[in-house]
């Protein structure tokens, strides 16, 4: 299978796609441009090593908030902080007023703060490291669980225990071996490890002088994030439609991955429009998704819990209605694990298929959703099918669902449904402007939109102008205009 990889770096936001034989499998976005000002769903926070003060210890619940500097408190679960203490009682781990080493391991989500965990590691290319977080520690290797072959977790055991004997990393640090790391050498291993050995004295040098609450340590940037984490050897190319990201991708390659630099590749033309990603993208915002049968499957989305609901609509499977039933629900099952990964749908999922007769039919779409979900990069758990065609779903929730990141309640409607946020509808602008100024080459652009869009605009100006500069807008003005939120004007003049 032809597997690339797309990174659309705009003027406010980078989103990255990857393509499997034409078909957009995965998407993920993160602003660039006031990602400081805290709208949901952006700016990923995961990674951060932050040096906070617990701010409460609540044992009925077992875990503690600890200040780490955002709007609200991190939440430490006695899971994530014993490493700290070897009781089974939050209150053994951490005191009120004590300051801790913590890492961000999911990103506030609506209106819950950050998840923490006092077990910190850094991620390398072929690598995870586990540093000491206390005296006694003894050192590990573990694997991770996509490495499925025995003979290669045999291999990389042995191997793992000679890197632990390498001089120059960190004493009693243990690791862990990623996917990439399959077929790597010793010496390559010895590299990766010694590069996460700096990055962890760095975090120690740091922590001596650092106020509380401080961010010690942020993981790479969205570019690099993704040349480590996404690029593998599966992957054809990886498309950049912008000169300077696309060198920062080629020196990470340099660095970590020399092998890869090759398959780098500048575009000049927006690489999602290239690829027509747009429209679908634009519609991952709807609750209807049609299907090819003509059937279609509807997916709603609230705080708790994602809803999907298939329908056949008016298609018919001849051979009566067990036939159409299992039609249908084959081909939503196919299509719900990709919805759900480009959706970014996390916690708890419930999928209401359309009724089978027959439980060995649907032992059959649930064995196609599972391989729907496979592809997944996320952990996921998929339970039977109910005797009323119910199957529950639980993703990890690692970023907002792409519909609630991008949307604010609808006053319209009594907050029944979503409109999207003045952020999103800014990025949008911005992309408007940077096709008008590729059509108009030297025009002066006027983008005239909603007012608290414009004002958004005109806020980040500073960051905004230099950014489109490089993408062929250097004259470029933002006005308020008589415009609802999600309707603008994009000019040349």
């Amino acid at each position: 299978m032809t597997r690339e990889v797309l990174i659309n770096a705009g003027a406010g936001e980078i989103r990255v796609a990857v393509v499997v034989e034409g078909k957009l499998q995965e998407l993920s976005f993160e602003r660039t441009i006031g990602a400081e000002d805290g709208a949901r769903g952006c700016h990923s926070l995961v990674g951060d090593i932050i040096l906070g003060r617990v701010a409460r210890v609540m044992p009925g619940m077992q875990a503690a908030f600890v200040d780490v500097g955002l709007e609200r408190s991190g939440f430490l679960a006695l899971r994530e902080a014993r490493i700290l203490g070897d009781a089974d009682d939050i209150s053994s781990c951490v005191r009120e007023g004590e300051v801790v080493l913590v890492q961000v391991i999911k990103d506030p989500i609506g209106e819950k703060g950050a998840r923490l965990t006092a077990g910190v590691t850094l991620a390398g290319r072929m690598l995870v490291m586990t540093p000491p977080m206390r005296d006694g520690g003894e050192p590990a290797i573990a694997l991770s669980r996509r490495i499925t072959d025995e003979a290669e977790r045999a291999g990389m055991m042995r191997l793992g225990e000679q890197l632990l004997a390498l001089d120059g990393i960190t004493p009693g640090a243990g690791f862990i071996f990623r996917t990439a790391a399959s077929g790597a050498s010793l010496e390559d291993l010895g590299q990766d490890a010694r590069a996460l050995t700096d990055v962890w004295a760095g975090v120690q040098n740091k922590r001596k002088a650092a106020k509380v609450p401080s961010v010690l340590y942020s993981d790479l940037g969205p570019i690099e994030r993704t040349m480590r984490d996404v690029v593998r050897g599966d992957v054809a190319r990886v498309l950049i439609d912008d000169a300077v990201a696309a060198e920062a991708a080629r020196a990470y390659c340099r660095q970590a991955m020399p092998g890869a630099q090759s398959r780098v590749e500048l575009v000049k033309e927006p690489v999602f429009s290239l690829y027509g990603l747009e429209d679908e993208i634009a519609g991952l915002a709807h609750t209807k998704v049609e299907l090819k049968s003509g059937a279609w499957i509807t997916i709603e989305s609230t705080e708790a819990l994602t809803a999907i609901d298939v329908n056949s609509g008016r298609f018919t499977q001849s051979g009566g209605l067990e036939e159409t039933s299992m039609a249908v629900n084959l081909e939503a099952a196919h299509e719900i694990g990709r919805q759900i990964r480009l959706r970014g749908i996390g916690g708890l999922i419930v999928v209401d298929f359309i009724h089978l007769a027959m439980s060995e039919h649907a032992a059959v779409v649930v064995a196609a959703l599972e391989q729907s979900l496979g592809f997944d990069r996320t952990p996921v758990q998929i339970s039977p099918m109910s005797e009323f065609g119910i199957v529950a779903i639980t993703r990890k929730r690692v970023r907002e669902n792409l519909a609630l990141a991008t949307g604010a309640h609808c006053p319209a409607c009594q907050g029944t449904g979503t409109a999207l946020s003045r952020e999103s509808v800014a990025l949008a602008v911005l992309r408007a402007v940077e096709r008008a100024a590729r059509a108009a080459p030297g025009r002066a652009i006027l983008a005239e939109a909603a007012p608290d869009v414009a004002e958004w605009l005109n806020a980040y100006k500073e960051d905004i102008i230099p950014a489109l500069a490089r993408r062929g807008a250097d004259r470029v003005s933002f006005q308020a205009g008589n415009f609802s939120r999600e309707r603008f004007d994009v000019r040349p003049v």
